[in-house]
């Protein structure tokens, strides 16, 4: 395949079609894949995803992503070099990995435990946070029934005790090395400070090693950059 064989390039149309095209959102989701693009240093064109006008509903857009999430990419250097896409934050963040030879350490064990750390993220962190920041941000004060909010709300307290924890001793989720494992897992720390306002509700104070290691990971100038990409309208 090539590029042109996407129907979503009718949409979105490549300016620079040997770079990878990246379809996305400044959402926790889509930093990930646009500061892993500026760390590993592939060139890419990036397109915004507007959801005010449902873009990730539209039929270009789920031509490429089935399950209509941001982010996407299109690779037109893919395997055997073809034009390649894929879907889904942490497989990207495995591909471009794999590709760029960063992130992602060869060494067995701690590729395995990289990995590990980025399913917890994906499995566990994101969508419990992305749950509670929904009842806490937009439904939790309209619902009489507290225990929804209060669900999420005490999961979420756990999973930071988790991630606070295994950082007590160690600078990054693995070792020393910052990773994609990393990478997965601070952009949704920024949104439970930000956008969600849950600062005070999750008692995010009592977490200082998970502050400390978010602050380094703000400081890369990858991560700093990547928060606004696709620059939004």
């Amino acid at each position: 395949m090539k590029l042109s064989d996407f129907p979503i390039t009718n949409k979105w149309p490549a300016q620079h079609p040997e770079k990878i095209q990246l379809y996305s959102l400044p959402t926790p989701n889509g930093i990930k894949t646009s500061a892993m693009l500026e760390e590993s240093g592939l060139a890419y064109e990036p397109h915004l995803v507007n959801f005010a006008t449902d873009d990730q509903l539209s039929p270009e857009f789920i031509s490429l992503n089935p399950n209509n999430k941001i982010p996407a990419i299109i690779d037109p250097n893919g395997p055997n070099g073809e034009a390649f896409g894929i879907w889904e934050s942490g497989a990207i963040l495995i591909y471009l990995a794999e590709k760029s030879g960063k992130l992602l350490s060869s060494h067995p064990a701690k590729r395995l435990e990289t990995l590990q750390w980025l399913m917890f993220q994906m499995g566990g962190a994101g969508p419990i946070f992305g749950q509670f920041g929904f009842f806490h941000k937009f439904a939790g004060k309209e619902i009489e029934d507290k225990r929804p909010y209060e669900r999420y709300q005490n999961e979420s307290k756990r999973l930071l005790g988790v991630i606070n924890a295994h950082l007590e001793n160690r600078e990054y989720m693995v070792g020393n090395e910052y990773s994609i494992a990393d990478l997965a897992l601070w952009p949704w720390i920024r949104t439970l400070n930000g956008f969600y306002e849950a600062t005070e509700e999750l008692e995010m104070s009592k977490y200082s090693a998970v502050d400390a290691w978010f602050k380094k990971c703000m400081a890369r100038p990858a991560s700093e950059k990547s928060t606004n990409i696709p620059a939004r309208d």
